[in-house]
């Protein structure tokens, strides 16, 4: 760590009162955005350049807490709205999930599912609505301020996912408190129950949407997906549960496809994100070209 880094972390510590007084070491975690710290029995999140463009951190805290509640995420100790500095209680023994993590142990994947339904049916309500579109929307007027090229046919794409919005409209869904970005590291696993981390684009919204997501970025197989459905259902999903999930497979990559832009955009030195978001683009339209999204598409449309 940078004295730079540590210099930051010290000084938010201050406006934590439970950990204002900490001397001790402090470990850093991982973060695509954000810098995540272990700090004695807490995990301290500080905030990554840019992300105030996209995300509203009183929402945020104000989900973290809810969800919490609902006993599917860690305690918030400490939230502050202005700067985005947050503390959570540290889950001791609990793995860090992976697309590795979830294909070794398809228990992982049921318990994933288990945590998405108590979370779903918690009655938690979150002070965002999760749109796709509009996000859609905001994502490219940021982009056009900033001098980064989006991937060869993305508008092209977005006008056919119009069929999309139109389906999802016939059959619309009840919307819930939804995590709205699954990725597998946001997934705390002691073996016996999964806790669920990062609320930064939490919001309610329709629940396939966090199943398909996750097994976008958990990269699963069928049986993997059969496993998360019926766990989250307790049995067989019927025919228009499990169209939606595949549609979001798709339309969670071609949001996230600009995300990457915008960290792009941003400088941020986590990732190669021109290939993250080319690979994600390209993961979409391969998806929205296959028979299977087809007949999903199609069994929303006649449903």
């Amino acid at each position: 760590m940078s004295d730079e880094t540590e210099n930051q972390l010290r000084a938010s510590l201050k406006a934590i009162p439970s950990l204002a007084a900490h001397t001790g070491p402090v470990e850093r975690l991982g973060g695509l955005t954000n810098l995540v710290f272990r700090v004695g029995d807490a995990c301290v999140r500080l905030p990554g350049a840019g992300t105030e463009e996209y995300i509203n951190r009183a929402h945020e805290a104000v989900a973290a807490r809810a969800a919490a509640e609902a006993g599917v995420s860690p305690e918030v100790i400490h939230a502050d709205p202005q700067t985005g500095v947050m503390a959570t209680r540290f889950v001791e023994g609990a793995a860090t999930m992976t697309p590795e993590g979830f294909r070794n142990d398809i228990g992982a994947v049921r318990r994933a599912g288990e945590a998405f339904r108590q979370l779903h049916t918690s009655g938690a309500k979150f002070p965002f609505t999760f749109e796709l579109f509009a996000m859609i929307d905001e994502y490219l007027g940021i982009l056009s301020t900033k001098d980064v090229v989006l991937p060869d046919g993305y508008h092209d794409v977005v006008r056919e996912a119009e069929a999309v919005r139109a389906a999802l409209a016939k059959n619309p869904a009840q919307l819930v408190a939804c995590h709205c970005d699954p990725l597998c590291e946001n997934f705390l696993d002691t073996g016996h129950r999964i806790f669920i981390v990062d609320w930064e684009y939490s919001g309610m919204n329709d629940p396939m949407w966090d199943l398909g997501d996750l097994s976008v970025e958990g990269e699963f197989d069928a049986a993997q997906d059969q496993a998360l459905l019926e766990a989250y259902f307790s049995g067989r999903p019927v025919a228009t549960d499990q169209a939606r999930m595949i549609i979001y497979k798709a339309m969670c990559d071609l949001l996230w496809t600009l995300w990457g832009l915008i960290q792009l955009a941003n400088g941020n030195p986590a990732e190669d994100f021109r290939a993250y978001a080319d690979g994600r683009f390209a993961r979409c339209r391969k998806l929205m070209a296959s028979d299977e999204f087809a007949d999903s598409l199609k069994t929303l449309q006649t449903a």
